[in-house]
């Protein structure tokens, strides 16, 4: 089955990889860091940046043939934030996560951009970091970094995890809602979260983030090899 897939350029037109060739600091001195933008709020088909393809391409996961799409669970529809992942992270299957204890899935970080405007896939957003949620899936520690786009209205009023219920009330509880019960429809159980789904502040993430930065570091310098992953010479953007 043909997936459906995007393969990002840079603006010169030359295809880039947005595993490796986006800087993950968009202003390291502020913490502003760049997304690539997988999945649009509201959206259904299950995109991801496809590790083992050269450039990376962000391609629709295919499973038993079959083209994979969340389903809508009641009251939410598909995915309720923008989804992605940080450029330059990978979480190490070969290294036990000290806050979890569970080997990293093998996959950039995930990035949940939770500011009104609906992102378009493949794009690369500016983002602050406000915080994170640890999921446990199959064993794995699947972090889900929590930002907000830097131009959003609410960006400069939004610093830390506690911002986010004063801001926007109910939308911590509905992700940790979401990822619990979004595999159920398929027959799965619900899923499960470290530190019992409480959410971490934005000085713990950025700990986290800087982490599996490193990791993806000694990954292109062919120290990690376990991960089968395709890549090309970074090219300048």
């Amino acid at each position: 089955m043909t997936s459906p897939r995007r393969v990002l350029q840079n603006d010169l037109g030359f295809p880039i990889s947005p595993m490796h060739d986006i800087p993950l600091y968009a202003n390291e001195e502020n913490k502003i860091m760049h997304m690539v933008v997988e999945i649009p709020r509201w959206t259904n088909a299950k995109m991801e940046i496809c590790l083992k393809e050269p450039l990376n391409p962000i391609k629709q996961d295919v499973k038993k043939d079959k083209l994979r799409f969340v389903a809508n669970c009641f009251p939410h529809h598909g995915y309720i934030w923008n989804y992605g992942a940080l450029p330059q992270t990978w979480e190490n299957p070969d290294v036990l996560d000290e806050a979890t204890g569970c080997k990293g899935d093998n996959d950039p970080i995930d990035v949940l951009e939770i500011g009104y405007r609906v992102a378009k896939r493949g794009e690369i957003l500016k983002v602050k970091v406000l915080g994170t949620v640890a999921l446990i899936d199959e064993g794995e520690t699947d972090w889900k970094i929590i930002v907000i786009d830097v131009n959003d209205p609410l960006a400069d009023q939004m610093n830390d995890i506690s911002d986010i219920e004063k801001h926007c009330p109910g939308l911590l509880k509905a992700t940790i809602e979401w990822f619990k019960i979004y595999k159920i429809p398929d027959g799965k159980p619900e899923n499960q979260f470290a530190f019992n789904g409480e959410a971490k502040t934005r000085e713990f993430a950025l700990h986290i983030i800087d982490e599996v930065h490193q990791h993806w570091q000694n990954l292109v310098k062919q120290e990690d090899s376990s991960g089968e992953i395709e890549w090309l010479i970074k090219i300048n953007l």
